[in-house]
């Protein structure tokens, strides 16, 4: 694709790196196919191609409207385009400068802009998030269903192990998880210290960074990142052996640090570095595989489970099948549904500040995992969990927990 980027985007690393990336486009069309809110709308520009001649045409100087940002909202950031895509685009990037962009010339109606600092804000700080949650949730039955749902009851913390080992990891505890879902993190916890490993969450380590940063506050998520390789660097020059992530959405930004942060002199080379040690969950026990088997002490359960795979394990970090062959060498009836490579709507803040693409998104998703027969569904992201839950009556969790489950006595 030929560009011609206007005066104040030449020479600068998100205009040379948005050049590169236009250039590599061939438009093809084959991402369409996949792009969950093309499928839905039948809009060329709420499809990856569109969206891209969109982001062009303002970085060659055309003024961004408010039609330019609707079609850049309606994004999920799923990144499937770039799984189909045989060019290689790496579109996620070009959003995020394109998105960047346009939120600095185009000013939002108040409730938008309100909405969006709320969840900036918020969202990232525990010491907000929590006292929130606990409030909502006594307030729930007189709450508008949308919010209601988002406030489902608090869950059993779980054990976390006591154990020192000369093995350790870094683990990042997150910013909703431990409120909205904190056995998840216990229970790798408590898998790792069966193998051995002892997992510490750094006191100062907080949210990724994708929450700001996918809000077009790239300032923000850029000093949340800074601030967590500041809390991990001394753990990792002691010898911590990996970063791991329980949350697939922390894992695919944990992993872009390095090229993120490449122009930052102070701290390129340790987000390279941070990057290079990141690991997702799944990567870590398959590691493991042999070890862990041994361990279990549970039969698996008898009924079929049925996986849903986020987009941000298998599109963003290209992680597709660890997860469903390590729960079946342990004897799990492990089901995919059809459509298993499509977005269930969750995305982030996506369902809150797109409920009804979310929602048309979640129901789909759902009618194709009762189709599978399993009673219970298990994922591999906060995000994805909470989403879904809010739409079934079946239990929704996150599948370390099945495989704590069958290594308990």
């Amino acid at each position: 694709m030929q560009t011609n980027l206007a005066a104040q985007f030449k020479n600068t690393p998100d205009g040379e790196e948005a050049e590169a990336i236009l250039r590599a486009c061939v438009h093809c069309g084959f991402c369409t196919a996949t792009c969950p809110t093309y499928q839905l709308l039948g809009d060329e520009l709420d499809g990856p191609r569109g969206r891209i001649y969109l982001i062009k045409q303002v970085l060659e100087g055309a003024a961004a409207t408010e039609r330019t940002q609707v079609h850049l909202d309606r994004c999920l950031s799923c990144r499937n385009c770039e799984t189909t895509c045989p060019s290689g685009v790496q579109y996620s990037r070009l959003l995020d400068i394109g998105k960047q962009i346009v939120e600095q010339q185009v000013k939002r109606p108040p409730a938008q802009r309100y909405q969006r600092l709320l969840l900036k804000e918020a969202l990232p700080r525990p010491w907000l998030f929590r006292p929130a949650m606990k409030v909502g949730r006594l307030l729930r039955p007189m709450l508008p269903e949308a919010l209601a749902e988002k406030l489902q009851p608090a869950a059993d913390a779980g054990v976390w192990p006591r154990v020192t080992s000369q093995r350790k990891m870094l683990m990042l505890d997150g910013c909703v998880q431990p409120e909205m879902a904190p056995n998840i993190n216990s229970s790798a916890a408590r898998i790792l210290a069966a193998l051995g490993v002892e997992l510490v969450v750094a006191p100062r380590a907080g949210c990724c960074g994708a929450i700001r940063y996918h809000l077009a506050d790239h300032d923000g998520g850029l000093n949340d990142m800074r601030r967590n390789i500041d809390a991990w660097w001394p753990l990792i020059e002691a010898g911590a052996e990996a970063i791991l992530m329980t949350a697939s959405g922390c894992g695919a930004t944990v992993k872009e640090y390095g090229h993120l942060l490449r122009d930052d002199s102070v701290y390129a080379a340790k987000a390279e570095r941070v990057s290079a040690i990141t690991r997702d969950v799944s990567e870590v026990l398959c590691a493991e595989q042999d070890a862990l088997l041994a361990l279990l002490k549970q039969r698996p359960p008898a009924e079929p489970i049925a996986f849903h795979p986020p987009c941000t394990l298998q599109h963003a970090q290209k992680i597709r099948g660890k997860v469903e062959d390590l729960l079946r060498a342990a004897g799990v009836d492990v089901r995919l549904c059809a459509d298993s490579h499509l977005c269930c709507g969750s995305a982030g803040t996506y369902s809150v500040l797109q409920p009804v693409l979310s929602h048309q998104l979640r129901d789909r998703k759902l009618v194709n995992l009762d189709a599978t027969g399993a009673a219970r569904i298990v994922t591999a992201n906060i995000g994805c969990q909470s989403h879904l839950q809010s739409g079934t009556s079946k239990p929704v969790g996150h599948w370390i927990e099945l495989i704590a489950q069958m290594l308990s006595d």
